[in-house]
């Protein structure tokens, strides 16, 4: 048995899987997905609707300040504050406040940016990425440090309570980037 190739056939081929295939690629690009609804989104991650996870409250400063305000208000009524622990609480609730956003670059910093060569800008970003660690860190060892000032102000029974209520939340330190403190301490 004799095989003959057509050069013909097998270059329309080429052409029609080509074509095939951009039609199909624009075909699902042009349908959008149905947007979920935050309760959905929230059901479909396997969290209850309003979860503090909630990626729209991430997003939404007000929505973030009003979470942690009402953190904070249930806190302080469950650790029966008193007017002695005042300035204890104030100083503990204003370090737990999230940062202030990042600057974000202006369009002469993306220009400047734009003219590194590729080894120039991984760099830069690793550079950028080394101080925004640094920064992260120091704001988590000052949280920490005044989590452990205030639970020195608190009586034995509120430290029980402050224990409590950290152990429901895996010891995070509500109020960091994103809600997110450090992960818990498995032994």
């Amino acid at each position: 048995m004799k095989f003959a190739f057509n050069r013909s056939a097998s270059l329309n081929s080429i052409v029609l899987a080509g074509l095939l295939a951009t039609v199909g690629a624009s075909a699902m690009a042009q349908a959008p997905a149905a947007p979920a609804t935050a309760p959905a989104a929230a059901a479909a991650a396997g969290k209850p609707a309003g979860h503090h996870g909630d990626r729209m409250a991430r997003h939404d400063p007000a929505k973030m300040q009003a979470w942690i305000a009402k953190r904070q208000a249930d806190m302080k009524a469950k650790l029966k504050i008193t007017p002695a622990q005042e300035g204890a609480w104030t100083s503990y609730t204003a370090s737990m406040q999230p940062p202030a956003r990042g600057a974000r670059p202006t369009p002469e910093q993306r220009a400047e940016f734009d003219k590194l060569t590729t080894p120039q800008r991984i760099d830069k970003m690793k550079e950028m990425r080394t101080q925004r660690m640094a920064e992260m860190n120091a704001a988590m060892d000052k949280r920490s440090e005044a989590t452990k000032t205030f639970y020195a102000a608190l009586t034995p029974e509120q430290q029980k309570t402050f224990d409590a209520e950290h152990k429901k939340h895996g010891g995070r330190h509500h109020g960091g980037p994103r809600g997110h403190g450090p992960a818990p301490i498995k032994g």
